[in-house]
């Protein structure tokens, strides 16, 4: 009888909640404006041939890896992060091999991870979701052959510091080590190019969050061009279609769009936690452009609440330590208003001015 592998049978499976998703979209950390206009008209001239053809990658790479200021062979694009991921993954790791990661993070990383029969080992983050990097330190063994970061993290918006990152690739030489900045515009901070001193060090990137491109699905995978090149032959030639492929150097052209945005972003960001301060809700400082808050009892509620009003957050109660927490996407400036001003309504009507949330 055909069965799946072991280490298939096992895992997880992660759905998350796509449906019936109408309305002010704060769940899922999208830009909340949608893409570039840029992008828009870049797509009107797109034809008939061009979508009939293969996609050819190697071109946009070329540009990509020059806007990040890079070697040609250190960047590979990929079908967003979570292809880099679980090419990472592949090309690493085998059975018996162990991964580490911080809980709560990103889910795929164990997914993929896990898909390949290594041992999943999870290092909870500190207090107040700080970085455990002492925890991280003491988890590699011999058989450490990945270590999956989230900086900012997700769900908490939480960072690492660079030189905590920098001595974890030092003391695993054995191990890649991923850096996934998927959220860097919202922070500002990366270790491109630090694999030239540190090659087992890999950094990814996406252009769905501040570029507005999720639905097309690209990503980049960087790191030294010895192991770009190994990772390479894993991956499939036409990985990246061709519409996102068109796509993208509008994109790259359109800065003052990221950087309005983004800045509209981070001003909403501290806005709300100042908000959520007043209001006496625990919440976790972010670096990303989301806020993790803590409603207790309330949570269902006021999810729930939200989306009566036309505004969709995300439940992350199901995530280690975000017992009774929700997670928020900042937006625009107006979008970001428009959300406070729902969520002061649900909590005076729940009577939380009197109550405190805690």
């Amino acid at each position: 009888m055909l069965e799946a592998r072991t280490a298939i049978r096992n895992l997880a499976t992660y759905h998350p909640p796509l449906g019936g998703r109408v309305g002010l979209r704060l769940d899922f950390n999208e830009n909340t404006a949608g893409c570039s206009p840029g992008i828009l008209a870049r797509l009107r001239e797109m034809t008939a041939d061009e979508i009939a053809c293969y996609p050819e990658r190697e071109p946009v790479e070329a540009l990509v890896a020059d806007y990040f200021g890079v070697e040609r062979g250190e960047l590979l694009l990929t079908n967003g992060v979570d292809e880099a991921i679980h090419l990472l993954c592949e090309t690493y790791l085998e059975p018996g091999d162990e991964a580490l990661i911080v809980v709560p993070t990103f889910a795929m990383y164990e997914i993929s991870a896990a898909a390949t029969g290594a041992r999943v080992v999870k290092v909870p983050a500190d207090q107040e979701f700080r970085f455990p990097a002492p925890g991280l330190l003491s988890g590699i063994t011999s058989r450490t052959r990945l270590i999956a970061v989230a900086n900012p993290n997700n769900p908490t918006g939480s960072v690492a510091r660079p030189e905590d990152l920098l001595e974890l690739a030092r003391r695993a030489p054995q191990a890649a080590l991923l850096v996934d900045e998927a959220y860097f515009e919202f922070y500002g901070r990366t270790l491109l190019r630090q694999w030239r001193a540190l090659p087992n060090l890999f950094v990814a990137r996406t252009f769905s969050k501040a570029y507005g491109l999720a639905g097309l699905r690209i990503g980049a995978l960087l790191g030294k061009g010895a192991h770009i090149s190994m990772i390479r032959r894993l991956a499939s030639p036409y990985n990246v279609n061709g519409v996102a492929l068109f796509c993208l150097p509008a994109a790259l052209a359109d800065e003052s769009y990221v950087r309005s945005y983004v800045d509209q972003v981070r001003q909403g960001r501290d806005e709300f936690q100042r908000e959520l301060k007043r209001w006496e809700i625990q919440y976790w400082p972010s670096q990303a452009n989301f806020v993790l808050a803590r409603f207790g009892p309330l949570n269902d509620a006021f999810i729930d609440c939200m989306r009566a009003r036309g505004i969709l957050v995300r439940d992350r109660s199901r995530d280690y330590g975000c017992e009774g927490c929700a997670r928020l996407t900042l937006g625009t400036a107006e979008q970001t208003a428009q959300m406070i001003r729902a969520f002061r309504e649900i909590l005076i009507q729940s009577g939380a001015s009197e109550a405190r949330i805690q």
